[in-house]
């Protein structure tokens, strides 16, 4: 029986079998690329509409999904190699360096999620909030619960990171907004600061930005496409979202297990903020005049219809909660399966 060398078990491994020689269609190689850009750039755009929306994080989106650790590495490959290579034109390392199949169309839908589907999903929780927060509140639940299996042991470190993150993602839900400046430093500094929430899950990039005042302020800069606010928000969050995923690498890295609890324990004390029933103890007004929630309290389904004389929706509720987490199961159970055709294969 004929064994391989080292180096050629390395490089039947490293090439994809849609690649070989042999192989008498090798579009299908193409065809699988665009099917995984697609893939990921639907899971840009989920993440970009949860980003829009606060009290629901990206982060979470992107852990849902499995495309999280990737997701943060590839963004730490964007350092000082990374621009060396630009400066030098040499595209193609650069693009492998990057990791840029993936990182451009995760991207990509992110952005067309922020400047599309934005004003879908804010008339949708305008018009219908009890059955969208009810969707959210199953898929977080049932996120969290998956998150779990990834801690491979669960001592007194691991239970201590994960009610240190619960607590800190409920106080932050329960954090007042306050009234700040919108000079240029602080607009560049809001947007490191959001961005690096957007990429934890449970935290809400936009709800820190609603805490920090500018939430109203950056989404109606992006309506009315004030470029100048645009741009300096933009090199804020560039700036932050690469110093912090080097420090978040670091930490899933060195310790996997202590970091995976307190991301979970953001996921589950960030449920405190998509309690679909809710009593508006404070509002604010955006440029059209339109009152929003500022601060609320969550209240029972029988405390809600007392206050507003609307129907609490229950059954929808319930029901929707329950798509949310059948969903995030089957995307796992459909996952596992394709994982475990290709490692057959």
């Amino acid at each position: 029986m004929l064994r391989r060398t080292g180096s050629e078990t390395a490089a039947a491994s490293a090439a994809p079998a849609c690649g070989r020689h042999s192989d008498p269609e090798p579009p299908t190689c193409k065809d699988m690329n665009f099917t995984r850009s697609v893939v990921l750039a639907l899971k840009g755009c989920a993440m970009g509409m949860a980003d829009v929306v606060p009290g629901v994080s990206g982060g979470t989106i992107a852990f849902i999904s499995g495309i999280y650790e990737e997701l943060i590495d590839s963004i730490r490959s964007v350092d000082a190699t990374a621009l060396r290579l630009l400066v030098r034109l040499r595209l193609g390392e650069l693009w492998r360096h990057i990791n840029g199949s993936f990182l451009l169309p995760v991207l990509l839908g992110i952005a067309v999620a922020i400047f599309s589907l934005a004003r879908l999903m804010t008339y949708l929780l305008q018009h219908h909030p009890i059955e969208i927060w009810s969707f959210f509140f199953g898929l977080i639940i049932a996120s969290a619960l998956l998150v779990a299996r990834q801690v491979g042991r669960w001592d007194w470190r691991s239970v201590l990171s994960f009610a240190v993150g619960a607590a800190a993602a409920w106080w932050i839900t329960v954090a007042t907004p306050t009234e700040t400046p919108n000079d240029w430093w602080f607009v560049m500094l809001s947007g490191a600061i959001a961005i690096c929430a957007m990429i934890l899950p449970g935290i809400s990039g936009a709800f820190i930005l609603l805490l920090l005042g500018k939430y109203q302020y950056i989404m109606q800069a992006v309506g009315d496409l004030n470029i100048p606010v645009i741009v300096i928000f933009v090199v804020g969050a560039a700036a932050g979202i690469i110093s912090f995923s080097h420090l978040l690498s670091w930490l899933l890295k060195r310790w996997h297990d202590v970091t995976v609890a307190v991301l979970m324990g953001f996921m589950v004390g960030s449920l405190n903020k998509v309690w679909p029933w809710k009593e508006t103890l404070e509002s604010y007004f955006d440029s059209h005049g339109a009152a929003h929630p500022l601060v609320e309290r969550n209240v029972l389904p029988a405390t809600f219809t007392e206050l507003t004389g609307t129907e609490a929706q229950v059954g929808w509720a319930v029901a929707l909660c329950a798509c949310g987490f059948l969903l995030i199961w089957g995307i796992e159970y459909v996952g596992n399966r394709i994982a475990a055709k290709k490692d057959e294969a």
